[in-house]
């Protein structure tokens, strides 16, 4: 893997994605990873068209289609350094585990890869989780 800026969310991002492009050939369903691009800077014009194109805030950085233990897949919100979960974020995870997905606000790339790990290869370790896990 080559090396990122890791003082951001997105080079975590960059970090977990590549680390997934690695270990495809153990988990093939990571090729079917995505990142949902809803977060970002942009100009007014540029953020009115997303808008009206259907991006909503909040929406979880990750989602990986792949149900497992009863799931249908799990959507982890990617966080770095000290940031923490808006209103809207916790709105989403909520709603999505609700509907039978796992889901996870991981605290770097690291605990973001074992945590799907974990998920597509030991999902009988899962348990029924009441709420969000927040992996540090």
């Amino acid at each position: 893997m080559r090396n990122f800026r890791l003082d951001d969310e997105s080079g975590h991002q960059e970090a977990l994605f590549s680390w997934a492009a690695y270990r495809t050939e153990i988990m093939p369903e990571l090729q079917y990873m995505y990142h949902v691009p809803n977060g970002g800077k942009r100009d007014k014009a540029t953020a009115a068209v997303l808008k009206r194109q259907g991006v909503k805030a909040g929406v979880p950085d990750i989602m990986l289609p792949a149900a497992r233990a009863g799931y249908h897949g799990i959507y982890i919100e990617l966080k770095a350094g000290e940031n923490t979960t808006t209103k809207k974020q916790k709105e989403w995870l909520e709603y999505l585990r609700q509907q039978g997905y796992y889901t996870a606000v991981c605290y770097g790339w690291q605990p973001a890869a074992q945590l799907i790990e974990q998920y597509l290869l030991h999902s009988d370790e899962l348990t029924k989780e009441q709420e969000t896990v927040t992996m540090r």
